[in-house]
């Protein structure tokens, strides 16, 4: 069960053993401006083993980020709503086009650098609309007291479509930027390296293109993918991605600079010359895999299709689910002592209870770990 942590129970923890607050959750959640009056969010686990819900209501939640003490979740909606000790905010974000209003599209991925206190600036991907076509675009925004607003454009006009966006973006251990793709609806954008769809792009913090890119002058790290939105580090550097396949057959790749990753000629267990099969593929089943993170030896992936929390052994190439009875997952962010997990059943395509979408914390036991 999903234990939901009173005030008064955070009184008598504080009274009696001098712990650290416990997460405390609002079934009315806040809209643009408003603080909900909470006592402190705290993000550590709590005791055997039971989940915590942290937040509720959320309007189709994209992606998880955490700086210091404080969460941040992308909305699709153009919203991004703060989590921390004062409580629970959803500020809007002034974007300079208006969000498309597409399947999968809208504000989707958001990466916080490291000095994000001081500059308040992040970075943020979202789909718009112009001239009868879909884009997206790759943008900083920097955090007001009322709102975020887009402050400059870092890669425009990438190609949108109906579906497939990609829309993951993240920074690596050595401070680039990464940006999953989707193929735009286009499959053969996918094999097109003069295209930024269908790619996994790498650039740099100010937008500029890497001098150490596998293609001369071009964003283009690897290619041949369908739509990609998960994306995360081993221990070594190594990257992994979670890739949405064609009627099942999802992927776990691992990703090397300049790589072809097969769509739409291969998928599933088929070879090409020159192009690589996945890890580990759903097979017949669907995954529908999205945010995906690392921990102690084992990669956490969101399943939508799936409706769960996986988790992918890169050793001995395996998944299981482990997580199975909240729904539609759309992320998933590492911290000590476990992952936290979004739900995404608000955004047409699951059975929304009366919270959803919430935010989880799943403590990950020592037994578990590697």
């Amino acid at each position: 069960m999903i234990r939901y942590i009173s005030s008064f129970m955070i009184f008598l923890l504080l009274l009696i053993a001098a712990c650290e607050k416990q997460p405390v959750t609002d079934p009315t959640a806040p809209e643009e401006d408003e603080v909900t009056e909470q006592k402190k969010t705290d993000t550590q686990p709590v005791p055997d083993g039971e989940r915590t819900v942290i937040a509720q209501n959320l309007d189709i939640p994209w992606e998880i980020a955490k700086v210091e003490d404080t969460i941040y979740i992308s909305e699709r909606n153009g919203s991004i709503v703060t989590i921390n000790g004062d409580g629970q905010v959803r500020k809007p974000v002034k974007f300079d086009q208006p969000l498309a209003e597409q399947a999968e599209a809208g504000l989707l991925g958001i990466a916080f650098p490291k000095d994000f206190n001081e500059s308040k600036t992040a970075y943020a991907y979202y789909s718009y609309q112009k001239d009868n076509g879909n884009y997206q675009r790759i943008v900083t925004i920097e955090e007001t007291e009322k709102q975020w607003e887009e402050t400059s454009i870092l890669l425009d006009e990438i190609p949108g479509g109906t579906y497939h966006h990609g829309g993951r973006i993240e920074i690596s251990p050595d401070d680039k930027l990464f940006i999953a793709i989707g193929d735009a609806s286009n499959p053969d954008l996918a094999q097109n390296k003069n295209s930024l769809a269908g790619k996994i792009l790498r650039m740099n913090s100010d937008g500029s293109v890497p001098d150490d890119n596998p293609f001369s002058g071009s964003y283009v790290f690897s290619y041949g993918h369908r739509n990609p939105q998960g994306l995360a580090w081993g221990p070594n550097g190594e990257l992994y991605e979670t890739e949405h396949g064609n009627q099942a057959h999802d992927e776990i790749n691992q990703i090397q600079a300049g790589n072809n990753y097969g769509w739409p000629v291969i998928e599933g267990d088929q070879i090409e010359k020159g192009m690589e099969s996945p890890l580990l593929h759903s097979g017949e089943e669907t995954w529908a895999p999205s945010g995906m993170a690392y921990y102690q030896g084992d990669f956490y992936f969101a399943s939508l299709r799936g409706e769960g929390l996986g988790k992918f052994d890169p050793i001995k190439l395996t998944q299981d689910l482990i997580v199975s009875d909240v729904g539609r997952v759309r992320d998933v962010l590492a911290i000590n002592g476990g992952v936290y997990i979004i739900t995404n059943n608000t955004d047409g395509r699951g059975n929304p209870t009366e919270n959803d979408d919430q935010l989880i914390f799943i403590p990950i036991p020592d037994n578990q770990l590697h």
